[in-house]
């Protein structure tokens, strides 16, 4: 079974997005403050609790309390920031988003395609 874990420091996040060539991540945008954030967050923690390869690191980031981690991934990737976002990193690079409730177990599933 995967596991998911979370991300607070910019080293955390740049040795993620160094790791992706040979693990790609699929990276969690999570606001703790928001309902549908909720929402997309239960559909992540299912999907990496049931489904989920175990060839791919999953890390979650609270862009509230992790904003510098968080605006660091918008910046690096170039994907413009939402929350919840659900961002696919490989070789370094975004190569699928979604984010609000686009985020389901189905989505998820169908990111996986991309690596």
């Amino acid at each position: 079974m995967a596991q998911w874990k979370e991300i607070t420091t910019l080293e955390e996040w740049e040795q993620i997005q160094r790791q992706s060539g040979e693990h790609p991540a699929l990276v969690m945008k999570h606001s703790t403050s928001c309902p549908i954030s909720a929402e997309a967050w239960e559909e992540y923690q299912r999907f990496v609790s049931t489904v989920a390869p175990e060839t791919v690191e999953y890390v979650m980031v609270k862009v509230i309390e992790s904003r510098p981690v968080s605006n660091q991934i918008a910046e690096d990737l170039g994907v413009q920031h939402k929350s919840p976002q659900a961002i696919m990193v490989k070789d370094g690079k975004e190569v699928w988003n979604t984010s609000h409730w686009h985020i389901t177990m189905e989505s998820l599933e169908n990111a996986m395609q991309n690596v």
